[in-house]
């Protein structure tokens, strides 16, 4: 007949103990953390819009930077250019040292030293941030912020501005003064090459 072997009562305690600790630690919920950053990076980054075969804008940016939304960002500047309807020559550009396109709007915002300019006109809008609306294909910016519009011929200054896609039509919601250019005065330079690029990043 075989004896019973004794198993002292505190491993017995101690070997439940870690069994439990185990078990609940396998139990625990393990903690989603819900990432909000960019889900893709790309450099030089060239987009080209067209309609009925003609390009009609052209965007480049040193850096763009994808979301799941769908939205994109351009941290390192942005250059926005809108051809004429026969999309052969540049009719405007805006520039600027940040972008965000947002998806679920049509939307791009653009700020720091924003620079709006028409070619063929030579006029030219500056302000530190403008919206451009892909839907309604207008360039605004909020009531309050201050603008100066350039032309060959008078500088105007203000606070609010809505315009056409091509800033050859504008209206300033508060203007704030007008400064006609002396007759001998050159007029200021607007004219922008094809491949404008973005301001750099500071």
């Amino acid at each position: 007949m075989k004896s019973a072997e004794w198993i002292p009562g505190w491993l017995v305690l101690s070997t439940a103990l870690l069994a439990a600790g185990c078990h609940k630690a396998e139990e625990a919920p393990t903690k989603v953390i819900d990432y909000q950053g960019p889900t893709v990076e790309t450099r030089n980054v060239l987009l080209l819009y067209s309609d009925s075969a003609r390009l009609r804008v052209r965007l480049k940016a040193p850096l763009e930077q994808g979301f799941e939304s769908g939205d994109r960002v351009y941290p390192e500047g942005v250059a926005l250019t809108f051809m004429d309807q026969e999309g052969r020559a540049v009719a405007n550009t805006i520039t600027g040292k940040y972008g965000r396109y947002q998806r679920n709007q049509n939307l791009f915002t653009i700020r720091g030293d924003v620079r709006v300019t028409n070619v063929p006109k030579q006029q030219r809008m500056n302000t530190e941030e403008a919206f451009y609306d892909q839907n309604k294909a207008s360039i605004y910016t909020k009531p309050e912020t201050a603008i100066k519009v350039t032309t060959p011929t008078e500088v105007l200054t203000g606070r609010g501005l809505t315009a056409n896609q091509d800033f050859s039509r504008y209206r300033i919601l508060t203007p704030t003064g007008v400064f006609t250019m002396q007759e001998d005065a050159p007029a200021p330079a607007a004219t922008v090459p094809l491949s404008t690029d973005p301001a750099p990043q500071p």
